[in-house]
């Protein structure tokens, strides 16, 4: 009944990331002097260093016994008192089975009559053995009230800590998450740390904090009611099998790495196999998959074998101990039972106690394994609350003053290279003047992109500022400072929720009415009510459901609900059909009206009306002016990639025209 009881009670335990200038030389000199005091790629200031076990511990219990919230420290001390006393009345339960052994034995005969039912309830025997039932009842109430009042501290502080690491990661600067595989591991260090906590103070307040008084409590009661040899027994018993249990358990821990490993190359072999499902069928590979994939389960089977063969050995040596050890103490018991120095209930005691400790370490090896590994997790999540920003706000920064006339644009000498130190932008000066539409181009690798995340403050230049409205943006508020500018990426990734989301998401305040107005400027309000749900349509993970035209087209319409000072378009038309490009072009031309714009742009027949284009190459404004004047210039780089994107258009439909015909052509594209 002990044994059964105890083990139901520990099972629920266990349920419950080119050319050179002056100016450009100027950058190379001040580059690595500035570098240390300026948030860039080249520039790393996180600390990722890994926290101790201590540090941990001390950490999460910060969030258990929360200064500013008196009602959790509340539960807490009501848990602990609760556990205090279920541990009494689990002790207690022995010793009523002991008086009740001792009376039945002492007053079997005629002195007992059970022939009457009131004297059988009235008997002192009977008593004693509803009060070995109240103990234990008292004690398994004390046990759940604990569990359930602890519960919300243990919820409270896992939110609390999942949370704060949550809104530390988005606080941190683009460098950390372009080196880091942001989707996969970091959610999941998120998610192991979170049930680390669950699983660490479950341990420590239902298992070893209770396992430890509950020793203590066992030896003191052996030791003044038995004597010290009893007492010494079972301290050797419960040394040795911790002692046994925690050096197996470090050993079969290499074997449980290996599957865990095994088993998580399995998953990802699957998923990626079942992800590129078209390929295989392409390529007729089912067969090859499925031996890659039995690859991995064969590691995964041998693993598990020497898994269970350890846990076996493990179990064999715990039960070898605790046997000798009980066998010994009832050997000795049943000496003083014969010399009258102890009773036959003596004996029913001491192998009651002896059994209430077996069961929670029994566990021990499975729960310091446990331990082991969700301290581990928890490391790797508090870590990442290690790392600095290398983009950060100044003290006491101000908020960027973003009136109408104050929203002109200005890049002052700005040099700009990744890690691998490289130049990016080299001296690269231009004002977008208020109010007006200056369009980049250039080819791939001319730091095009590169000016949008400098003037977001992503990075920050090696040399050289970026002004807005007069204002240096490493002096201003990042919140301030990005709420000004609204943005719409070349690859538009979108929330696995409806499009609602989406188009909202670039203000949450604005009404139903004003989202479906900017969705019509965006040419996507027809498709939308043609779907079933309408707004209401999920569009699937990344926005897989919608063509990349579509997305684009969710960007394009939420950018202008965020309704900003200053627009950035970084080739965000680039996914559109020539039609529907033209009408969204038409909606940008009047969203843009008085406001400081700029387009990064591939096509370009899309900046046409700009105020005035700037032709990057290598990291230099190659050329500037409007698209008139750039195309006035037959040898300008300008002419040459407008003549190069026209000449599809120019291309007669035979490709094997005769030479008067070529010739005629090349007349016309010059």
């Amino acid at each position: 009944l002990l044994f059964t009881s105890r083990l139901v009670q520990t099972r629920k335990w266990k349920l419950c990331q080119p050319r050179i200038n002056f100016g450009e030389l100027r950058c190379c000199i001040q580059s690595s002097a500035q570098q240390k005091t300026t948030g860039t790629p080249g520039n790393e200031k996180e600390k990722s260093e890994k926290v101790t076990n201590l540090e941990v511990v001390r950490t999460m219990l910060q969030y258990v016994w929360p200064p500013d919230n008196p009602s959790l420290r509340k539960r807490v001390i009501i848990a602990m008192s609760l556990l205090v006393g279920s541990k009494i009345l689990n002790v207690q339960v022995p010793f009523i089975f002991k008086h009740a052994v001792d009376y039945l034995n002492q007053e079997t005969g005629n002195l007992l009559s059970l022939s009457d039912p009131t004297t059988t309830v009235i008997t002192f025997s009977t008593a004693l053995l509803l009060g070995y039932g109240v103990a234990r009842t008292g004690s398994a109430f004390f046990n759940e009230l604990r569990n359930a009042i602890f519960a919300k501290v243990a919820q409270n502080s896992i939110r609390c800590v999942a949370r704060n690491v949550f809104l530390h990661l988005h606080s941190l600067d683009l460098t950390f998450h372009l080196s880091r595989h942001t989707g996969d591991r970091l959610s999941k260090a998120i998610d192991r740390g979170s049930r680390g906590i669950n699983f660490v103070l479950s341990a420590l307040v239902f298992n070893v904090i209770p396992t430890i008084f509950e020793v203590g409590l066992v030896s003191t009661i052996l030791y003044y009611k038995c004597g010290g040899t009893f007492a010494l027994i079972s301290l050797g018993c419960i040394g040795a099998y911790t002692t046994y249990t925690l050096g197996i358990t470090q050993w079969r821990t290499a074997f449980r790495i290996k599957m865990n490993k095994a088993e998580n190359e399995a998953g990802a072999k699957a998923i990626d196999s079942l992800i590129n499902y078209e390929t295989v069928k392409y390529f007729n590979n089912e067969s090859y998959e499925a031996d890659q994939y039995d690859k991995v389960l064969k590691k995964y089977e041998d693993a598990a074998l020497k898994t269970s063969t350890s846990l076996a050995f493990l179990n064999f040596g715990q039960n070898v101990i605790f046997s000798v050890s009980l066998s010994a103490i009832m050997i000795l018991a049943s000496k003083e039972i014969m010399s009258g120095s102890m009773t036959i209930g003596d004996l029913v005691m001491v192998n009651g106690l002896l059994f209430q400790l077996s069961l929670p370490l029994n566990f021990l090896g499975s729960v310091y394994r446990e331990v082991r590994q969700a301290l581990i997790d928890m490391e790797n999540m508090f870590s990442l609350l290690n790392v600095e920003p290398n983009i950060q706000n100044k003290l006491n920064a101000p908020l960027l003053s973003v009136a109408p006339p104050q929203t002109n644009i200005v890049f002052e000498n700005v040099c700009f290279h990744y890690m691998d130190g490289k130049p990016i932008l080299q001296n690269l000066n231009f004002t977008v003047p208020a109010g007006k539409k200056i369009a980049i181009v250039g080819g791939s690798g001319s730091g095009k992109s590169t000016i949008i995340r400098l003037l977001y403050r992503y990075f920050d230049p090696q040399y050289g500022r970026i002004l807005i409205g007069g204002q240096d943006i490493r002096n201003v508020s990042l919140d301030s400072l990005r709420q000004a500018i609204a943005v719409v990426p070349q690859d538009a990734v979108l929330f696995h929720d409806t499009i609602l989301y989406n188009l909202q998401y670039g203000d949450f305040k604005k009404t139903i009415e004003q989202v479906e107005n900017v969705s019509k400027m965006a040419e996507l309000h027809d498709s939308i009510v043609t779907w079933p749900k309408k707004y209401e349509t999920q569009v699937g993970e990344r926005g897989l459901k919608l063509s990349g035209g579509e997305k684009q087209r969710v960007a394009i319409a939420r950018a202008i609900l965020k309704d900003s000072p200053i627009l950035v378009f970084d080739e965000a038309t680039s996914s559109l059909d020539s039609l529907t490009e033209l009408n969204i072009m038409k909606a940008l031309q009047r969203a843009t009206t008085n406001r400081t714009s700029i387009c990064i742009a591939h096509r370009l027949s899309t900046i046409m009306d700009a105020d005035e284009i700037l032709v990057l190459g290598s990291g230099h404004i190659l050329e500037r002016g409007d698209h008139r004047s750039l195309l006035a210039n037959r040898n300008s780089v300008y002419s040459k990639l407008w003549k190069t994107q026209n000449i599809q258009n120019l291309l007669p439909e035979n490709p094997t025209g005769n030479s008067e015909q070529k010739n005629n052509l090349k007349y016309r594209i010059v």
